[in-house]
């Protein structure tokens, strides 16, 4: 693409992308985005793709075995409950303020 006289290409000092300005309009013509190094490559993308499937399916299987040892729990809780329940004696309940 070829440039006008007032436009002229500068580079961002805070994130090193490439910007062309153009002087007489006062306006940014176009935006380059600065080469990360972080990227990854092609050839790697199997790789992530294969872990990242096997991390999600390591997250489903504690949940499954979470949901499964729920109901245990709940359970002996509320056998406690109970058994808490049975040994307290059966009392009135106490009122703040009395009719009598």
């Amino acid at each position: 693409m070829s440039r006008v006289s007032s436009e002229f290409e500068i580079d961002c000092p805070c994130c090193g992308s490439g910007l062309v300005v153009d002087a007489r309009l006062r306006r940014l013509i176009s935006h380059r985005q600065p080469a990360r190094a972080d990227t990854p490559e092609l050839e790697d993308a199997q790789r992530i793709l294969a872990a990242e499937a096997e991390r999600r399916e390591a997250i489903f299987e504690q949940s499954v075995a979470d949901e499964k040892g729920r109901s245990d729990v709940l359970s002996r809780r509320f056998d406690e409950a109970l058994k808490q329940a049975r040994d307290e004696p059966v009392s009135r309940p106490m009122r703040d303020f009395d009719l009598d």
